[in-house]
């Protein structure tokens, strides 16, 4: 089973009136002779509905995905033919579909989209996130930016979250989507944090997702050197044009355009 760092096990409710628990919200589980197996017990089918529900709840919690345009970001609603491309753009638009959906059907090494601003990068990593939460898996997306901000905002004493816990939250999910890499300040305390969790994660083979407009010549030498490890990461570069401003073209004539 999964676990959420720093979450708590929901608590239920159970049915006083269920048949076969009698109340105690939990059950024996059956060994393969069909006696039950008295060393261990699993819940009850009348709280797991609920505890379903509140682990849902808390998933969704942890996940970072809390603005209504991120919940938005699917796979269904990715147009894979974009706006306005060349036959070329098309074919690379729909890899990088093809690359992000098998990602999170099995998240794992790492998964690096390179491009342009608006060219669907964050849409396609948001809709990783979305995909394993409707799984009922857990994922943690953050904009490096913000990430950075909340962290130096814990020394605060009126911080509701200590250091340790955000640190710590973000370094070790099981799938991390780091958006907008290379957007952060460059102050020497900025990236050695960052280095820290992309470093910790690469020794850890922990699942990850990065979307940056940075190419990989761009950025620095530690952190470029773990995301072209080619038995982890996969870079792919998304080349089709930028949906805002094609749409600036093509909404006077009431066609839609496609979220970055």
């Amino acid at each position: 089973m999964d676990t959420l760092s720093g979450a708590e096990e929901p608590e239920a409710s159970p049915s006083s009136t269920c048949p076969i628990c009698k109340g105690a919200g939990f059950v024996h589980p059956r060994l393969p002779s069909g006696k039950p197996d008295y060393s261990r017990v699993v819940a009850c089918r009348c709280i797991q509905k609920e505890l379903d529900e509140e682990r849902q709840t808390r998933l969704k919690r942890y996940s970072g995905l809390e603005l209504k345009l991120l919940r938005n970001m699917t796979f269904d609603n990715f147009d894979r033919e974009g706006l306005n491309p060349s036959p070329e753009q098309r074919e690379n638009l729909k890899e990088a579909f093809r690359l992000a959906l098998d990602f999170a059907k099995s998240p794992e090494g790492w998964l690096v989209f390179q491009g342009f601003t608006g060219c669907g990068k964050t849409h396609l990593a948001t809709a990783i996130a979305n995909y394993r939460l409707q799984a009922s898996k857990p994922a943690k997306f953050v904009v490096v930016p913000e990430f950075l901000d909340h962290l130096r905002s814990t020394f605060s004493p009126e911080s509701l979250i200590s250091y340790d816990q955000l640190f710590e939250e973000v370094k070790n999910a099981p799938l991390l989507i780091l958006d907008d890499f290379g957007e952060q300040s460059t102050t020497p305390w900025a990236q050695e944090k960052l280095y820290q969790v992309i470093n910790y994660r690469y020794n850890a083979r922990l699942a990850t997702v990065v979307t940056t407009r940075l190419t990989t010549d761009d950025m620095d030498d530690p952190i470029v050197s773990r995301f072209l490890d080619h038995q982890l990461s996969v870079v792919f570069e998304i080349r089709a044009p930028d949906y805002r401003t094609s749409r600036k073209k093509t909404t006077r004539r009431g066609q839609k355009g496609r979220r970055d």
